[in-house]
């Protein structure tokens, strides 16, 4: 007498229990392992913030590539490290840059069985450093910067690239990079648009493997981590300007606008376990204070618990054998 009857603990008394009755599962083909090229290096280079990422080569990104593929992963994610960069970041629409060859090698070798994105962008080109092309008195110039975008957009179209990650959160760069691609015989080319990515002190590690110029911050056109309701309104522009796929950017400290983009999106939402993420849960698994393994599947299980379909990782490899 007295006690209770009702009691959720039967369904946590054994791991097959708790298996059964999962909510979120998380599987391999939710899973998008992001990649780092760079131009004229003969062997991977380690990258000392994010351990056990490294900078690509040609030839070691196909072999990674096809580790992805084997892995069961949903796709690739492309970023690359030139070795010349000028204020247009000219070597970004390049048919020789090195984004653009590594896609075309990536398309004509695992192109039918992963799912190849191509990061478009101008921070990586840029000798200063910023996501578009600066106006005379320093700021980013949006409309120019559009410009820019649109041709990037037909180059990796062009390599064969399945997806395009707008991630510059210039004002109207869907709208713009969407009607470029139709007219250019692109139709099927989709785009994933980087629509909520917020200013972060957590993109540090990635700085050093993309060799970032910036001088500054980027906090004119990237989102304020104190605004939720603005993400929404992003969310609703790129949806509205013929998105695919939304993103949000980070994903760990923004769970809640994950689970909003999931409630109010028509498309699929997409979430980006940002370096910083990564490199917080390697220095503390180094120094022995969390579980490393436990830690990396419980933080991409929150991520799609929130309502995130697609998680972009630098765990995406590792993740995929242990699931």
């Amino acid at each position: 007498m007295g006690f209770p009857s009702a009691r959720p603990r039967r369904l946590r008394r054994t791991p097959a229990l708790r298996r059964l009755v999962a909510e979120t599962r998380l599987h391999p083909a939710d899973l998008v392992l992001p990649v780092f090229v760079r131009e004229g290096i003969d062997t991977p280079v380690a990258i000392s913030a994010m351990p056990g990422v490294v900078q690509h080569t040609l030839d070691s990104l196909v072999d990674e590539a096809r580790r992805c593929v084997a892995a069961g992963l949903g796709g690739i994610m492309v970023f690359g490290v030139p070795q010349a960069k000028d204020a247009r970041g000219s070597g970004a629409d390049a048919p020789d840059g090195i984004l653009n060859v590594a896609l075309s090698r990536l398309v004509e070798e695992v192109g039918d069985d992963l799912v190849v994105m191509a990061d478009l962008c101008l921070d990586e080109f840029t000798d200063h450093g910023h996501c578009g092309v600066l106006a005379a008195d320093g700021s980013v110039d949006n409309d120019a910067t559009l410009e820019r975008y649109a041709s990037m957009a037909l180059a990796q179209a062009g390599t064969g690239a399945a997806v395009l990650g707008l991630s510059g959160m210039m004002d109207g760069q869907v709208g713009f990079v969407r009607s470029a691609l139709d007219a250019a015989g692109y139709p099927d080319t989709v785009i994933l648009a980087y629509a909520a990515k917020y200013t972060s002190g957590l993109y540090g590690p990635f700085r050093e493997a993309v060799q970032s110029s910036l001088v500054g911050d980027r906090a004119t056109y990237q989102q304020d981590p104190a605004n939720g309701t603005e993400a929404l309104r992003e969310l609703e522009l790129d949806i509205a300007e013929g998105a695919d796929i939304v993103m949000v950017k980070p994903a760990g400290p923004h769970l809640d606008v994950i689970a909003a983009a999931a409630a109010m999106s028509p498309v699929p939402v997409a979430a980006y376990q940002i370096s910083g993420e990564y490199a917080q849960v390697e220095a503390a698994a180094e120094r022995g204070w969390v579980d490393r393994d436990r830690v990396m599947l419980e933080s991409l299980v929150n991520i799609r618990r929130a309502g995130a379909q697609v998680v972009l990782t630098y765990y995406a490899l590792e993740a995929a054998t242990r699931l």
